[in-house]
């Protein structure tokens, strides 16, 4: 996906980023390791995808998949991941349907990345 492909070069806002995080609060949890529906997201950066012991038997196979074949989570994969995560994992247990503003993805990855977080 080209647009993503561009998106990881620019730099975002974590404070920013925050905020957007919050649609994403109903199902994941970022500031500690603690798994909800979904996996943690606190140091995913350069994670493998579907490797989070604590949550690997709740991934779905695809995922699991993915991280077998060397998915990682960069600011490439997570940015196309953020825009349309079933094009990216198809049949992935994610049921949001993706950020489509490339500031807003670039500011959740910054807010990912930060230490400590905003």
């Amino acid at each position: 996906m080209l647009a993503g492909t561009q998106l990881w070069a620019q730099e975002g806002d974590p404070a920013a980023g925050k905020t957007v995080f919050n649609k994403c609060r109903a199902c994941h949890e970022a500031e500690t390791d603690k798994n909800k529906v979904g996996p943690s997201l606190l140091d995913v950066m350069d994670r493998t995808a579907g490797s989070l012991e604590s949550f690997k038997s709740r991934y779905s196979a695809n995922m699991r998949e993915a991280g077998e074949g060397g998915f990682v989570w960069n600011d490439e994969n997570l940015s196309d991941y953020l825009r349309d995560p079933k094009a990216v994992i198809p049949k992935g247990k994610m049921v949001f349907p993706g950020l489509k503003s490339d500031e807003d993805i670039a500011n959740v990855i910054a807010y990912l990345k930060a230490e400590p977080k905003p």
